[in-house]
């Protein structure tokens, strides 16, 4: 049996932490892959964050602690995946002193940019490059889009696409009636949901033309004239019944170089349920999303148009769904994408 530690930045409630690695952790015992996941971050500093914008100091240094002995006790361990940072605010080269394991670097963000703009830039002389230094000293990468890969490859010979990936068995088409109301749905987190402002001034338009009921699942949404708007709390156990009550699936994002690392996570959902997307032509978004699939906007023409034109045919809609649905199950469901990950794992245990 090959043994992995998996150090995740944040908790299961992350879906980072779920896709990247929780999920595949049962797949793995197949392959002889005994994969561990720890978290530097429990769930509760991210309830926090989210419902407050605050965490306390005291279990944060604890996590740390409790992190540092594990590191000292890792070479029970063949290898580790190490996804996002294994200690904010650490430099580089120290959290590569601090991991005397051969280990894979996961990413499914611009976490390289995480020091270099916004809040934190202020920190960019000191750790600007981080993420640089620890792609490089990586035994291998795993990205979770081709814009992360082209990244990686720059600074590490070995890198390795594997896309953010659903349980397409979970995940499926689950949808009985139609609704009597054309739904428009989006699912996320308080991080994401700063977007939503993109679709302010379609959605309005639209609502000046028939009955419209727009989905925020996991987010706050800013005020749309003349749409429904709901806002419901996300959980993993209503996320796919949800999901099978949009009509579309939406995904705005600018374009900037953190949207064009983003994973186009919230199409993948979508799709698996045979929902067909509207959604910002921005990274990963292009190479999910096919014409027979969905619709790539880059204006709110362009938005406002890509939907009522899906509202309008609702023939269109269903074929798309079926189509998206296969899209996934392809090349973005765990069960094709596990071997990937096995490979990279054994490669690197091997090479160990």
């Amino acid at each position: 049996m090959i043994n992995i530690l998996g150090l995740a930045l944040y908790g299961p409630l992350a879906a980072s932490h779920r896709v990247r690695l929780g999920q595949y952790c049962n797949g793995l015992m197949h392959e002889g892959i005994n994969l561990q996941v720890n978290s530097l971050l429990g769930d509760s500093y991210l309830k926090s964050r989210f419902d407050t914008g605050q965490y306390k100091a005291m279990p944060v240094i604890a996590a740390v602690i409790q992190r540092l002995r594990l590191l000292l006790k890792s070479r029970r361990y063949d290898a580790a995946i190490l996804h996002c940072e294994m200690f904010p605010l650490m430099p580089g080269w120290l959290e590569c002193e601090l991991l005397k394991l051969p280990y894979i670097y996961d990413f499914d963000d611009a976490f390289y940019m995480r020091y270099k703009n916004g809040s934190l830039s202020i920190l960019s002389p000191f750790l600007g490059n981080k993420f640089d230094r620890v792609i490089k000293d990586a035994a291998a990468v795993t990205a979770g889009n081709a814009h992360l890969a082209n990244y990686a490859s720059s600074i590490n010979g070995d890198v390795t696409l594997l896309p953010s990936a659903v349980d397409t068995n979970h995940f499926r088409p689950r949808k009985v009636s139609e609704n009597a109301v054309f739904t428009v749905g989006w699912i996320g987190s308080p991080s994401t949901e700063r977007y939503l402002e993109n679709l302010v001034v379609p959605l309005a338009r639209f609502g000046e033309k028939t009955s419209v009921r727009f989905f925020v699942v996991g987010g706050k949404a800013p005020i749309i004239p003349n749409v429904e708007v709901l806002e419901i709390q996300w959980t993993e156990d209503t996320e796919v019944e949800l999901i099978n009550n949009f009509d579309i699936g939406v995904m705005p994002l600018p374009d900037d170089e953190w949207a064009r690392g983003k994973c186009a996570f919230k199409l993948v959902q979508y799709m698996a349920c045979g929902v067909p997307v509207v959604a910002s032509r921005v990274g990963a978004n292009i190479d999910l999303v096919t014409p027979e699939c969905g619709i790539l906007v880059d204006s709110d023409e362009e938005w406002f148009n890509g939907i009522r034109s899906l509202f309008e045919q609702s023939m269109l809609r269903q074929r798309m769904g079926t189509i998206a649905r296969q899209r996934v199950v392809d090349a973005y469901s765990v069960e094709k994408n596990l071997p990937v990950l096995a490979d990279v794992i054994k490669r690197v245990t091997r090479a160990k």
